[in-house]
């Protein structure tokens, strides 16, 4: 029985009971904090009156974006103006029974709005305060405006990407935000090892994480050549290998693969050749092999190619769009996209990629409209009925996405 089919539903999520202040915007922060919230946690979204920018980001239904809802379900949304005084001191109240604080802001914002780790630790020794940044906190670096693209380019991510492209010498547009996911998971990582310090030690501490640094941990085997020489091979060793009617991916990644790509292409001889027996000798000749093995691949269709590759042992995939991808029918085994719903209607977000046996691991079903939560948690915060009127008063109506 796999874990999925156990039941996660008759357990509770690892970080249930944990509050969490999530001050983030765009998608590194937001989706460290949904991270947390799938594992249970209750997470408190700080919202300006206009809302967070991504609510605005399409695709856009009946004025909501599915979009900021992937990044934002479970969580509960609290408008709030952090350069008024009222808001914040209902801040500073919510803090003394917080667990965690996630900010993105560019270092400096929070200690002028006397919200950062400083201010906020002496109300409540426990807090665990995450800040994510495009270089870190302090530094030369640190103050300079970042988004995951501008990181791709400071991080030798997008001229590594470049060296695998023969013939081409521009480097490439960017429309998917590896640093800003990267760094989502790297912040949670780093707030579960608090978590578990906290329980031996008794108090919190300042996470400080940089996008930069996270976008270098992609490129091993680039650090390592950026110090010492490595001879290329004499084409990159992962490409598109084509079939009669498209192309798949094939990667000989070990011994057993390349044995197991020469038997299925039709080329066991090839095995002992002084050209391609030995690692180093491939490396040499692998223009060679791959057209070779491309000879044979380019006369039957790239299912066939599939069939008779996975028959061998070889690791291998056809190209496919992101929507074949979903309708992948080992994701609906796994149960690995939840359906959830805000006032545009109903849209599937992908779960965590993982499953715990005896963790409840799942996203919440609704995205918070604009809001939705600021007079229940106002009113938690303490403050007057007359003083929330006046806030209540100066903020958006629920129903608004």
């Amino acid at each position: 029985m796999t874990i999925t089919a156990a039941g996660e539903g008759n357990t509770t999520g690892s970080f249930h009971g944990l509050r969490v202040l999530d001050f983030s915007t765009t998608i590194a922060g937001p989706h460290c904090a949904r991270m947390l919230s799938d594992m249970g946690a209750e997470v408190i979204k700080i919202e300006s009156a206009e809302g967070e920018t991504m609510r605005a980001r399409p695709p856009v239904r009946n004025g909501c974006s599915s979009l900021y809802g992937q990044l934002n379900a479970g969580k509960k949304s609290l408008v709030l103006d952090l350069k008024a005084p009222e808001a914040i001191e209902v801040i500073r109240r919510l803090v003394t029974t917080t667990d965690i604080v996630v900010e993105n802001f560019r270092p400096g914002v929070m200690r002028r709005l006397k919200l950062d780790y400083a201010c906020l630790q002496p109300l409540n020794p426990k807090l665990i305060y995450c800040s994510i940044s495009g270089y870190g906190q302090t530094g030369p670096s640190a103050e300079l405006p970042a988004y995951a693209p501008v990181i791709h380019a400071a991080s030798g991510y997008d001229m590594a990407h470049l060296s695998y492209q023969p013939g081409r010498s521009r480097p490439d547009y960017c429309g998917i935000y590896h640093a800003d996911v990267l760094t989502g998971v790297y912040a949670f990582g780093a707030i579960s090892a608090a978590l578990y310090q906290r329980q031996i030690s008794g108090t919190g501490q300042h996470i400080d994480v940089s996008m930069l640094e996270s976008m270098l941990s992609l490129t091993p085997n680039e650090v390592q050549g950026a110090q010492f020489e490595v001879k290329p091979p004499s084409r990159p060793m992962f490409g598109p290998l084509q079939t009669a009617d498209g192309y798949v991916m094939v990667t000989i990644a070990s011994e057993k693969t390349f044995q197991c790509l020469m038997r299925a292409s039709g080329r066991p001889g090839w095995i002992d050749d002084p050209r391609f027996a030995k690692y180093a000798d491939r490396r040499d000749h692998w223009t060679e092999l791959m057209d070779g093995v491309e000879t044979w691949s380019r006369t039957i269709t790239t299912e066939k190619c599939l069939t008779e590759l996975n028959a061998h042992g070889v690791p291998c995939s056809a190209y496919r769009t992101v929507a074949e991808a979903l309708r992948d029918p080992q994701l609906a085994h796994r149960g690995a996209l939840a359906e959830v719903e805000d006032a545009g209607g109903t849209f599937r977000v992908v779960n965590l990629p993982f499953r715990m046996s005896g963790t409840r691991v799942a996203a919440g079903t609704r995205a918070a409209a604009l809001g939705e939560h600021t007079l229940a948690l106002l009113r938690e915060s303490g403050l007057s009925e007359d003083r929330i009127a006046a806030m209540a008063g100066k903020s958006p109506q629920a129903e608004r996405c």
